[in-house]
């Protein structure tokens, strides 16, 4: 008759046989569920922030709602988020360079649509944006090419625009608006349909003045208009004799 070691001696060599190849297949498994990607065929979200292995955000996918305000080097500043619906972009060094926003409102029968893919200089705000608009029935749409002065930032003459609206009303808070006004975006060239249903392309100078217009109308009548820097048509094909 089989003694109570040895059939204590037999439980344990059969159990630890089973714990062996419990443990294998478990690592087995470990192993090839971290090989593979995981897949979903849908997932809803209402943001989703993409970042470098530290952790450097470099794009933010977002309702309205869960959407940030600007951003300059780490630093938020500006309105606060929930503004836009879209995708923002983020440079090496935590700024907001560009994104893609779109969205629509309707009260009654007034409404307005947009969308707009902008890119922005470095430190500054959009300078390359494709964008459409419409708003009751009336739209317009292009390509415009702006840039911004490098002796301040977005952040900065953003800053300062908060400081001066929160002047009393009066001379000097104009002068001190004027002045940052100097600072905004210089639109150097633009390309689209305008509301009144014409194609145009302006190009400007350093301070944003048109010097040169080509248009198309609605109608089809092509015109080409060179200006002064007073918006003044100097020169027209073909010359009608008024300026359009």
């Amino acid at each position: 008759m089989e003694s109570k070691l040895a059939r204590d001696v037999r439980f344990l060599k059969i159990y630890a046989c089973l714990a062996t190849l419990i443990c294998g297949v478990l690592f087995l498994c470990a192993f090839t569920f971290q090989t593979q990607k995981p897949k979903f065929e849908e997932i809803n979200v209402e943001r989703l922030n993409v970042v470098e292995k530290d952790g450097k955000l470099r794009l933010i996918i977002t309702n309205r709602e869960r959407s940030p305000g600007p951003v300059e080097h780490g630093i938020p500043y500006g309105p606060s988020g929930g503004r836009r619906t879209g995708l923002i972009f983020y440079n090496d060094e935590g700024t907001e360079n560009g994104g893609l926003t779109l969205g629509s409102y309707r009260k009654g029968d007034r409404y307005e649509a947009s969308a707009l893919l902008g890119f922005d200089q470095y430190d500054q705000d959009q300078s390359v944006v494709l964008q459409y608009y419409e708003h009751d029935g009336r739209r317009h749409a292009g390509l415009a090419i702006a840039e911004y002065p490098t002796s301040i930032t977005n952040r900065q003459r953003t800053e300062q625009y908060e400081q001066a609206n929160k002047l009393p009303d009066g001379p000097a808070k104009q002068q001190t608006l004027d002045k940052l006004a100097e600072l905004d975006a210089k639109t150097r060239g633009y390309f689209g349909k305008d509301e009144s249903g014409a194609v145009v392309l302006r190009l400007a100078d350093g301070n944003g003045k048109t010097r040169l217009r080509l248009r198309v109308d609605a109608a089809g009548l092509a015109r080409i208009e060179f200006l002064d820097d007073s918006g003044k048509v100097v020169r027209a094909l073909p010359d009608t004799g008024k300026n359009m």
